[in-house]
């Protein structure tokens, strides 16, 4: 009989820290995919934001077109256009602004330098 309990306690026991086991596991799981899925709906957020519109750039015409300091407004149309950057080099109407050598300058003073293409 005192085998009997032994076994059975033994069993319980086991199947008592089996169970606790998968359980922090399971959770362990699962915080790791909702990490996951935030940082992937994060991303997505940022880029179905931007709008590609060259007229967002408009406070930066006096810095490019003088030796102005950008203006944190200039900086911060910049940096959320830069997905667009490429698009404004291709387009030869585009090409002359965005390119420039003052231009070039303030996304980089911007911290955002223009990539090549």
């Amino acid at each position: 009989m005192n085998h009997q309990l032994i076994l059975s306690l033994s069993l319980s026991l086991s199947l008592s820290v089996s169970t606790t086991s998968v359980r922090a596991k399971m959770k362990v799981s699962y915080i790791a995919v909702c990490a996951v899925l935030v940082l992937l709906l994060a991303e997505a957020h940022i880029s179905v934001a931007v709008t590609c519109s060259p007229t967002e750039l408009s406070s930066c015409v006096g810095a490019i077109t003088s030796s102005t300091p950008p203006s944190k407004l200039c900086c911060s149309k910049i940096k959320e256009q830069k997905p667009c950057l490429c698009q404004y080099l291709k387009n030869p109407n585009l090409k002359k602004f965005v390119n420039s050598p003052n231009a070039r300058k303030v996304a980089s003073t911007c911290g955002t330098p223009i990539p090549k293409c």
